[in-house]
Formats: C-alpha cells, structure tokens, sequence
C-alpha cells in the first residue's frame, strides 16, 4: 500500500478536514482492482488485435487474387520481388478510418454512452475477421481491413478515455495489452499458418478474439458507479468530477471552480501543452510503419528456405515482440524525452532505405535484420507507453478523459503519412528493372 506524506504546511487534521466529502478512496490491493487491471490488460490485448493480424496477414491479402484469379501478379522483371500492391495499401485501409475517428471522435464521443461504443467494437472486430476470411477479391478484403480499423480506432480512443475513471496504473496494463495484441496476434497468425491451415481458417480461428473482447468489458471489469453505460445524459462531457476516479493516485478531485464541460478554447489549450509528446509520437510511428510496409517487403533473402511471405511474417512477429516488451516497461523505467526515440527511429529507417537502394541488406545475415527490426519495435512500443503515461500524470484530473483521447491521433497522423508515402516508394522500386 503506498503512503502519502504530506509535504505542505498543513496538519494532518486539516488534511482530514478538506477530504470530508469526499468518496473514499479504494484500495489499490482490492480484488477489484486487480480485476480492473486484468480487464485493461485484455481490452488493450483484443482491441489491437485485429489491427495487428491484418497488417501481419497483409501478404497474403494483396495474394489472394493471385491465386484465385491471376489479375494480380508478381512482378518478374523487377530486380525486387514485390507484389503490384504495396502492402502500405492494406496499412492505409487498416489505419485511415482510425485516423477521421480519432481526429473528429474528441469532439462529439462524450455523448455516446460507453456500453454502445464497446458494442460497435465487438462487432466490427468480428466483422473483419469474416469479410476477409471468405473474400476471394482484394477489394472486398480491404473492406474486412477497415471495419478492423475501425474496430481498433473507436476502441482506442474509448478506452483510453476509459482509464481517466480509474487509478492511472491502468494505463500501464492497457499498453502492455495493446503490445501483447502485437505479439500474440503476429505469432498466432504465423503458428496457424506455419501449421498448416489456410490464410482463410487462421482468421475464423481468430473470431474467439471479440468474444473475449465482450468478456472482458461486460463481465470482468469493475466500472465505478459514474462511468455513463447505457444512458444517454443530457450534456454529458466526462461524468460528475466528483464522483470521477483519477488517473493520479489521489483521492477522487475536489470541487473546482472550472467547468467539467470545457470549452473549445479550453480544448485548444490542452491540445497545446500536448504538442511536446504528441509531435514526436507521430515521427516515431511514421518512421516505424515506412519501414513495416513500405521496406519489409523489399528486404528479400532469396537463398533460404523461408519463402517471401514466411520472411514477412517473421519480420512482423520479432516487430511486435519489440512493442510488446517495451509497452510493458513502464513500471520499471519511464522516458520523458520522447523526441530521442524519434531521432533514432528515424536514423533506422533511413539505414534500411539505402539498404533497399543499393541491395547490401541480403549481404548482412537474417539474423542480423532480425535484430534490428526487434531493436524497431523496442522503440516505437517505448514512445507509445512512455508518451501516454507522461499524459495521465501530468494532466489536471478534469482534463484527462479528453487529453488521452485527443493525444492518442499522434500515433495513427504518423502511421497514415507513412502509408501515403510508402506506396510510391514501393512502386519505384519496383519499377527498378
């Protein structure tokens, strides 16, 4: 049980005095809160997964016509082996309906009770796994792709909006959940299909994921009293303040004479005073996801006994064993200054471009592009975990419901760019004869 040590000048029995009214604080050691815990560890872990398999199936999509039809076909006279579509298109469909959610959902989200979010969560998730499953086109795929994107984006947002109701150690089993979703998702795509079954029956194996998902929000977690469910208050922005558990470890917040209800310019400025976290975010993920999709597929050891697409999901798995690692380390260290991560982050995606350029990555071992693409995800995994934890603690307790859902935009605005450019870089090279 941690203690708090009162450094200010007054007694313990004004302390007292001050606190009366105010809801007693729970007990961290509770049963409940560690179900709380377990709930956020497996909301992050379901919510991403889908997200992660698609982009980790993301060969196979763009192959499937391939297969089926001979429309798509492998671009022989190219000193590459590339599919004629980028995988960065599968990116952009898994990634740009989550960008127009996060970028506009701030705004209106409040009004949406948070049982009918998750709901929508659950079925667009199994949706995904449907659609693209038994699609025998790619156009049709990718649409598998966004209701996936969607699935992932409206539930980031809700449910990191979510953790401003409990204590703020929540967001560090969310992350860790989020980076278990990469790891689990990419390892259990490649187990399936290492194992036998098909693109399509690995993915109606993955529909347990929603259902977990359901399990998870509606029966495991222990929601305080003033989470909005299933109502639809009138001018709801973030629940009553004082009954609102915060993210800080301090009992819940005393009356203030701010407005729970902030207004635009209020929301300016928290946007403001986030811009130091959010800026390098984005170049961390935009650097990350132009090397995941826009350079894997062209980083090609012909001379194995590893195919293309098993190179691919290899490298997609030691990516998400890095997050994974790293969105699970805050509890043992924290990192403030994100803008390092992107410098380096971006220093490796620079390397491997050149790499790509002039054919020299073929001449290093496999073991040693493993080590750098686990050193890539070691990064992005550590801004992500580092910039939202760096949030919860800083940000005033009326204000963090809407900081963490206006800063978790960094992440996918990096990812986009990435994707829009990733194509053209892959056409080029491609062209290369």
């Amino acid at each position: 049980m941690e203690r708090r040590i009162n450094t200010g000048g007054s007694t313990d029995s004004e302390e007292e005095a001050d606190d009366v009214g105010a809801p007693p604080e729970p007990q961290r050691e509770s049963h409940s809160h560690w179900r709380n815990l377990s709930a956020f560890w497996l909301l992050g872990l379901c919510n991403n997964f889908a997200y992660v398999v698609m982009l980790s199936a993301a060969h196979d999509i763009l192959r499937t016509e391939t297969n089926q039809t001979a429309t798509l076909n492998v671009t022989n006279s190219s000193r590459y082996d590339c599919n004629e579509i980028s995988t960065a298109a599968v990116l952009l469909a898994d990634i740009l309906p989550t960008l127009i959610i996060k970028f506009t959902a701030p705004f209106y989200i409040h009004q949406i009770p948070y049982n009918y979010r998750v709901s929508l969560c659950i079925l667009t998730a199994a949706a995904s796994f449907l659609i693209v499953s038994f699609s025998a086109h790619v156009a049709v795929s990718l649409l598998g792709v966004i209701f996936a994107s969607i699935s992932s984006g409206l539930g980031e947002i809700t449910f990191l909006s979510l953790t401003a109701f409990f204590y703020s150690d929540v967001v560090s089993y969310w992350s860790s959940g989020t980076g278990g979703a990469g790891i689990l998702g990419a390892l259990s795509y490649l187990g399936l299909t290492e194992a036998g079954l098909s693109p399509r029956d690995s993915l109606l194996v993955m529909l347990i994921i929603p259902a977990l998902l359901l399990i998870s929000y509606f029966v495991l977690l222990l929601p305080p009293s003033s989470l909005p469910r299933w109502k639809f208050p009138a001018g709801y922005s973030s629940a009553d303040m004082s009954d609102q558990r915060p993210l800080l470890d301090e009992p819940s917040p005393r009356k203030t004479e701010r407005s729970p209800h902030p207004t635009m310019a209020d929301k300016w400025k928290i946007v403001k005073s986030l811009l130091k976290y959010m800026f390098p975010l984005s170049l961390v993920y935009f650097a990350e996801y132009f090397i995941n999709q826009g350079l894997y597929e062209l980083i090609y050891f012909p001379n194995i006994k590893m195919s293309h697409s098993e190179q691919y999901r290899w490298y997609q798995m030691l990516y998400q064993s890095g997050v994974f690692l790293s969105r699970s380390s805050v509890r043992c260290f924290k990192i403030r200054r994100i803008w390092i991560l992107a410098c380096i982050q971006s220093g490796i995606a620079i390397f491997l471009l050149v790499g790509v350029a002039y054919l020299f990555l073929p001449s290093l071992t496999l073991a040693g592009i493993f080590l750098i693409i686990l050193f890539e995800g070691l990064l992005g995994g550590a801004a992500y975990v580092n910039t939202f934890n760096n949030i919860a603690v800083e940000s005033k307790p009326e204000d963090q419901e809407f900081a963490m859902s206006v800063a978790c935009v960094s992440d996918t605005l990096g990812i986009s760019l990435s994707g829009a450019i990733a194509i053209p870089v892959h056409n080029y090279f491609c062209g290369l004869k």
